[in-house]
């Protein structure tokens, strides 16, 4: 399929760009602002990045149940730009199969999101643990709930959420309003890579270097398939992975901080 397909009803220039701002102004692009003031406030505490420490997923409430009841609403929360996204390609006479997120090719996409994961995942482990021992990255907690019975259906449905929203958003969203705004390719795909990398600088400089090459990687292969299911199989197991192999390992291995 064709990036530069053109929708029913494209928005014209000035509501396309007033678009794009509101989406990540609501979503993704908000959560880059707050990454960048707290990697700030990390750089002017008077302790190395290092021992400082980020984790992904916690606990909001001591009750359990009560807690289980934020995990899921948080969820719903943080997909609720997807939702947003899905109905302004509506209006404009687009399907989400335009970006390539459809049942069509189930095989293909879980082959491909499957190989992407492996040596994505395996690489952005082997940099972040490089990162870290030199001081430019925090230390990531994956996850810090509670042992209850919940635990590891919260962790996968937070990696969902990852999948969806990081790769739908700053993948196929993005590059296709750029593209119908006449941006130029290699633009458009630095734009995306810098994004994904700037909502992940609270982990310090290590993690937005480390996502922006897989941003690279990710619209690259976007433009080479023409869809972004792969891309959220891959992403959403490379989550999958970090959070409840953090789980299970935390303590019991000597490599993981």
């Amino acid at each position: 399929m064709a990036l530069s397909q053109t929708s029913l009803r494209p928005p014209p220039p000035h509501l396309a760009r007033w678009e794009i701002f509101a989406v990540f102004a609501v979503s993704l692009g908000a959560s880059a602002l707050n990454a960048l003031l707290s990697l700030i406030a990390a750089l002017l505490t008077p302790r190395p990045l290092a021992s400082q420490r980020r984790t992904l997923v916690g606990s909001f409430v001591p009750n359990h149940w009560l807690d289980l009841a934020f995990q899921l609403a948080s969820v719903a929360e943080v997909l609720a730009p997807v939702v947003l996204v899905f109905y302004l390609f509506a209006r404009s006479g687009e399907s989400p199969s335009v970006i390539g997120f459809d049942a069509r090719e189930p095989g293909r996409d879980a082959l491909r999101g499957i190989v992407l994961a492996v040596v994505i995942g395996g690489a952005g482990l082997g940099l972040y643990l490089a990162a870290f021992r030199l001081g430019v990255s925090v230390n990531v907690v994956a996850e810090s709930l509670p042992p209850v019975w919940w635990r590891i259906p919260v962790l996968l449905l937070n990696a969902v959420q990852n999948g969806l929203i990081e790769e739908i958003l700053v993948v196929g969203y993005l590059l296709r309003r750029l593209d119908q705004l006449g941006t130029r390719p290699a633009v458009a795909v630095a734009v995306s890579a810098v994004l994904r990398g700037s909502y992940h600088l609270y982990q310090g400089l290590g993690g937005f270097v480390g996502n922006m090459t897989m941003g690279v990687v990710f619209a690259l292969l976007y433009r080479r398939w023409g869809r972004v299911m792969p891309l959220v199989v891959a992403h959403t197991l490379i989550d999958a992975t970090a959070f409840v192999g953090y789980a299970l390992l935390n303590g019991k291995v000597s490599w993981l901080p």
